[in-house]
């Protein structure tokens, strides 16, 4: 008799599937509800208008020139560098809080904590202060998701609201000011309230060398990327130019790129559209918008996170200064509220298996104090 195997094949094909369903979650549930809702509203010449073509040129830019910088260890090499000179492990702490909170600005929350949680775990294995893991990991999510608030650029619903309502640069940080200088101050005051200013030696390591030529090469790219996020030049420029150049200087970084973030965008501009065609939704969220578009915007993120709640109440609004407010505080919270915060319950579950609870008790507290007390400010 012959043996049959055929079963052996399919195996790996269903591990791919759930490998991938499990890292793209987000992508999923996006391209469900675009498929949902367009039963309700069929496919016509009114979907080309959902899309915010400018907002996915910008991010596919700053994404791969973030990439091609990474892969030269670019963010890796100045943060260490940095932690190196702080002398405890409060100052140490503070240091990796402050390169994740500007390295949000620049590069986008999630690619900061990609870039720091592993500094952060980095330095507390080696010096012994293995304690204030959760402490820390907590307090660079917090960081990552509220650095980004200042810039148009620093998160990915910030550039599309930006974009969306052509908001004036001043008149974006100016919104945004006064809750970026509170949530300094609350991170910073953590940081006194809760570790000890004990003496600690990190290790000096040879440091690494950084390319000249490819580090200014990138460093152009990246400003240039900024300039279009700013409507300095059009964005069809950086769509040319941008790939041009890293085909040939860094392939690798081309492939890199979170395609997975981009069609996300393109699932939830369709959901979002489709939603604001049908009558009873418009009519609701319309409605509930009018009342608070604060509060409501930044309760909506609790449930569907923040990047989706942008793309999609920013439909029944004209009210883009508490929308923007209310989608970047709210990116504080629950697990679900920044898709960010995921990255660093897998990054801390995968350091520290047994700390899942502890971890989900300390990350709950302090993101819903953060989120309470920027709620109250903003709001004034």
């Amino acid at each position: 008799m012959v043996a049959h195997h055929h079963p052996r094949h399919h195996l790996p094909d269903l591990h791919h599937i759930l490998s991938f369903a499990k890292a793209n979650v987000v992508l999923i549930v996006a391209f469900l509800a675009a498929c949902v809702t367009a039963t309700v509203v069929p496919p016509d010449a009114g979907y080309l208008s959902y899309f915010d073509f400018k907002t996915l040129t910008c991010l596919f830019c700053t994404l791969a020139i973030i990439c091609a910088l990474r892969n030269i260890r670019f963010f890796t090499v100045i943060a260490e560098k940095l932690v190196c000179l702080t002398g405890s492990i409060r100052r140490a702490i503070l240091a990796i809080l402050c390169i994740t909170f500007i390295g949000s600005m620049l590069i986008a929350n999630d690619m900061a904590l990609i870039t720091f949680l592993p500094l952060g775990y980095l330095v507390l294995s080696s010096t012994g202060q293995e304690r204030y893991m959760a402490f820390t990991f907590i307090m660079q999510n917090i960081a990552a998701n509220l650095g980004g608030m200042l810039t148009p650029f620093g998160n990915p619903q910030n550039l599309f609201l930006y974009n969306k309502f052509t908001i004036p640069t001043g008149e974006f940080i100016g919104i945004m000011l006064l809750p970026f200088l509170v949530s300094i101050g609350l991170i910073v005051l953590s940081c006194f309230l809760f570790v000890k200013d004990q003496p600690i030696t990190l290790q000096k390591k040879e440091a690494a060398r950084l390319p000249a030529k490819r580090t200014a090469l990138y460093l152009v790219l990246f400003a240039l990327s900024i300039v279009i996020v700013f409507r300095v030049i059009p964005y069809v420029i950086g769509l040319i130019l941008i790939p041009a150049v890293l085909i040939i200087a860094d392939r690798k970084a081309l492939k890199q790129v979170d395609y997975g973030l981009l069609l996300t965008f393109v699932c939830f501009f369709i959901f979002a559209g489709n939603m604001s065609r049908i009558d009873a939704v418009n009519d609701l969220l319309s409605a509930l918008l009018s009342k608070n578009t604060l509060l409501f915007s930044a309760f909506s993120c609790q449930f569907i996170s923040n990047v989706p709640s942008a793309i999609l109440l920013s439909e029944f609004t004209m009210n883009y200064r508490e929308l923007l407010l209310g989608v970047n505080i709210g990116g504080t919270g629950t697990l679900i509220a920044s898709l960010a915060s995921l990255i660093t319950f897998r990054q801390y579950t995968a350091f520290n298996p047994g700390g899942t609870k502890k971890y989900l008790v300390l990350f709950s507290a302090f993101n819903f104090a953060f989120l309470g007390i920027l709620a109250v400010v903003c709001s004034l």
